[in-house]
């Protein structure tokens, strides 16, 4: 028997539950994953609200974590039982002892990154490589406006900026969310609760404001963003945290000069083998060099997923927080 975490209808916390079943099989194709550690994700919070639908009901919770192999399903080759394993992607159920889910989206884990690390790393730490890396090519120089910089995500994106010669603006709720954003690198902050994001950003830019926007905290600060934007530039809209989008007049983006918006995801970018191989093999090289360190600030049992995700919706959060089976 295993423990997981399910929901049988779309709500708040209290509708996640605790079940104790028979594990699954792992099927051709597929890999069986004991976790030693369980990333948790604001896309977490999504599913179980039902701003995502599950694909059907009752439903697992959960995509990212790293474990060891279990078990592995006919016509497996790159990995065997005991491979230290991590993942980011594939069907809902990381929330859970062991979690099956197909081959091509686990890889091996370096022997210099541990389970925690991993878990807490490989969803948000594979965001910001396409963020910084994909979707806008940031060079040396650059400056550059994230939001929630003191985040899961935000954290990452500030030593990688860091890295990369960047300046990252990071927009933060409090003093001490500031100490820590610059603490990770970030070349300035702006806390939000009490100055004004557009008139710091032309200050700090000398009036330039700033080629590209990384949002992920969606209708709060959609006006905003744009408003930080050089003319051409580009809005990152890659969250939702304060809700989706909507009902948005795209002339909106000529009036404030010709901007452009995407709305990346993960799936969109690490969307075969190969590029899901390399996404990973610079995140890791990011890791083992010490030029980018993943702060847990919180840990939770298995059976507390729903007081974690209540914590990270509150922004009662710093860095990453992982589950622990």
């Amino acid at each position: 028997m295993a423990k997981s975490i399910q929901f049988s209808r779309t709500g708040g916390p209290e509708v996640l539950e605790v079940v104790d079943a028979a594990p699954a099989e792992p099927g051709p194709g597929e890999v069986r994953i004991a976790n030693r550690a369980v990333g948790l994700n604001f896309i977490d919070i999504y599913f179980r609200t039902g701003l995502y639908p599950a694909p059907s009901l009752p439903s697992g919770l959960g995509t990212e974590g790293a474990g060891v192999v279990d078990a592995v399903g006919e016509g497996v080759y790159h990995l065997a039982v005991g491979d230290r394993v991590a993942y980011a992607q594939g069907p809902l159920g990381a929330y859970a002892e062991l979690h099956v889910l197909p081959a091509e989206k686990v890889v091996v884990l370096p022997d210099g990154i541990d389970f925690e690390t991993a878990a807490a790393s490989m969803l948000k730490g594979l965001t910001v490589q396409y963020l910084l890396r994909q979707t806008h090519r940031v060079e040396s120089g650059e400056t550059i406006l994230f939001h929630a910089a003191a985040g899961g995500v935000g954290s990452i994106a500030c030593q990688w900026a860091k890295a990369l010669g960047v300046k990252l603006i990071g927009t933060v709720s409090s003093p001490e969310k500031a100490e820590l954003a610059k603490a990770n690198g970030a070349w300035a902050t702006i806390d939000y609760t009490r100055e004004n994001v557009v008139e710091r950003v032309r200050e700090l830019t000398g009036g330039e404001m700033v080629p590209v926007v990384y949002d992920s905290v969606g209708k709060d600060t959609w006006e905003t963003s744009l408003d930080c934007l050089q003319k051409r530039g580009l809005m990152v809209s890659f969250g939702n945290a304060s809700g989706p989008v909507e009902n948005v007049n795209i002339g909106i983006l000529n009036q404030k000069g010709a901007l452009y918006v995407t709305r990346p995801s993960l799936n969109g970018y690490a969307d075969t083998r190969e590029r899901f191989e390399s996404m990973c093999r610079d995140l890791f090289e990011r890791l083992e060099s010490g030029q980018v360190e993943v702060a847990i600030g919180q840990r939770y049992p298995l059976d507390r997923a729903g007081e974690a995700q209540q914590a990270l919706a509150s922004r009662r959060t710093t860095g990453s927080t992982i589950l622990l089976p």
